[in-house]
């Protein structure tokens, strides 16, 4: 099950699950603007490609809820 990661990775903007996010196969988490703009598309942390995040259905989110975990790897 995806971890639904609260943020990205590159800027940490807030990501909520409902958010449009970008995600490698790894789950890595970038938003839209990061993951097309400043990475050109290729995860920075393993060289794959993304893909949109699917959404889960509200109604799912109180059983299976999103991850609190921030993850932060600034660009040096």
């Amino acid at each position: 099950m995806l971890e639904l990661r609260p943020n990205c990775e590159r800027c940490d903007k807030d990501l909520p699950p409902e958010a449009e996010a970008r995600i490698c196969s790894f789950e890595c988490t970038f938003c839209p603007d990061c993951a097309e703009g400043a990475l050109e598309g290729v995860c920075p942390n393993c060289g794959g490609d993304f893909e949109k995040r699917p959404v889960r259905p509200a109604e799912l989110l109180a059983k299976f809820p999103p991850s609190a975990n921030r993850v932060l790897k600034p660009a040096s």
